[in-house]
């Protein structure tokens, strides 16, 4: 029986001070409203720092250029200025070990919570410039990778009706009418979760239950400030598997209020379970979503990925999670 992996003490290094190309994938349509300036005060704060920045708002020529830089030891790190999308698409696209940074412009930035990073260009600049990194575990669903937590029904329901119909940024009051039509329409099948146990290395689905509710938790973080595993970790590798039993609206309305309250860990119709390894399937048809994408229709494979987003933290974030110390971190691929 091995132990879960947690890297968090011992995983903390720096990039080499040589390597100075960023480069920045911005999401036009994250956030609100245009954070074209915000954008262009971060290349300012940069180069300032003897960084070099690129701006591309299309991802194929970025991974061209993230794969030469990498391969040429240039590249300091890609960021993905954008939302929590944005950041796992960034994460899905470029080479494994590209330090990866998030510069938060989008509706939740959940990823940028955890990780304490604000739209401010000059707290950004300098988390680049000092170049911290921690390996922090991904989710791989059906080939698809995740950062934050993978949903299966009424959520995932959402959106994919506003996906549907998405123009433009998304504001807050745009999740209205695609809930308002799901409360309407959906008829929340069960659920089958196939789980292998958290001390089995070998990922055999031996387990079962059944849902009406399933949240695969990675980082603990969801929308509009929820928090179904409160004490997931991301350098576990390991997933807080989350299922409410019963279907309905009324019963949604009592499991929100105990998450709002943070009582549901205490309610009999919910469950929390820890694996590496699982596949959900449905009776009838549902959806699912990967950190507030569609992620397509159940059945679903997900694994860990215990290690796989080499991130840029900061001084501040390492400091309180106990990584900095007097003790020098370890440069980078040394």
């Amino acid at each position: 029986m091995a132990p879960p992996h947690d890297n968090s003490k011992s995983a903390l290094q720096v990039l080499p001070a040589d390597r100075r190309q960023v480069l920045v994938l911005m999401n036009p349509r994250a956030g609100g409203h245009s954070r074209q300036p915000l954008v262009d005060e971060l290349c300012q704060n940069l180069l300032t720092r003897s960084l070099s920045p690129q701006v591309f708002q299309d991802i194929d020529p970025l991974v061209e250029a993230a794969e030469r830089l990498q391969s040429a030891r240039q590249l300091r790190a890609v960021v993905a200025a954008g939302g929590d999308g944005t950041f796992r698409l960034v994460a899905e696209r470029t080479p494994l070990q590209t330090p990866l940074s998030i510069f938060p412009l989008g509706t939740e930035n959940l990823v940028a919570k955890y990780l304490d990073a604000a739209p401010d260009p000059w707290q950004a600049a300098r988390t680049l410039a000092d170049g911290l990194t921690v390996p922090l575990d991904a989710g791989l669903a059906d080939g698809r990778l995740f950062s934050l937590m993978a949903g299966c029904g009424f959520d995932a329901d959402v959106v994919r009706r506003l996906h549907r119909t998405r123009r433009g940024h998304i504001r807050h009051w745009s999740y209205a009418k695609p809930i308002l039509d799901t409360i309407r329409n959906y008829d929340y099948p069960e659920l089958r979760i196939y789980y292998s146990p958290a001390d089995d290395d070998g990922g055999e689905l031996t387990r079962e239950i059944s849902a009406r509710w399933v949240f695969v938790i990675n980082l603990p973080r969801y929308a509009g400030g929820l928090s179904f595993a409160p004490r997931a970790s991301a350098t576990d590798g390991l997933f807080d598997l989350c299922t409410f039993k019963e279907g309905s609206l009324w019963h949604g309305l009592i499991y929100l209020g105990g998450v709002i309250l943070g009582q549901h860990e205490s309610m009999q119709d919910f469950n929390q379970i820890k694996t590496r390894k699982l596949r959900i399937e449905c009776v009838g048809n549902a959806p699912y979503q990967l950190d507030g994408d569609p992620g397509g229709e159940l059945p679903v494979e997900i694994q860990t990925l215990p290690g796989r987003l080499l991130t840029l933290v900061s001084r501040s974030w390492a400091t309180r999670n106990g990584m900095l110390t007097d003790e020098k971190p370890q440069e980078h691929g040394s």
